[in-house]
Formats: structure tokens, sequence, C-alpha cells
């Protein structure tokens, strides 16, 4: 039995907004660009350090 194939965690040079931090986490986890922003946004009506952990993510995930 073979493992599934995963995406490596990585800012894709095509189809980012801002840094491409959405794009690349869709990605990796089979969904699209659009349903990862959208999360994104809606947990900023969360408490909490979102905007950090984009910041951080940015700096983190390796570009292609």
């Amino acid at each position: 039995m073979t493992a599934p194939v995963t995406q490596r965690l990585s800012r894709p040079r095509n189809g980012r907004m801002i840094g491409g931090v959405c794009a690349g986490l869709a990605r990796r986890f089979g969904t699209t660009p659009g349903t990862i922003r959208a999360l994104a946004l809606l947990s900023c009506l969360l408490p909490g350090p979102q905007f950090v952990a984009y910041l951080i993510l940015w700096a983190i995930m390796p570009s292609e």
C-alpha cells in the first residue's frame, strides 16, 4: 500500500494576490485559493494574531 502524495508547502509564483500564502495553503490541502482567502478573512473577526500568523507564514514559506 502506498501513501498518498502530498504537495510541499510553498508559495506559488502564479495565483498570488498578496504574498501567495493562501494559494500555497490551498494547493497543499487540495482546495481552492478562494476558500482559504474567505476563511482567512472570516478568521479576522475572531480575536487573535491572524495577521501576525500570515506575516510569519509569508516569511517562512519558500517561494517556488
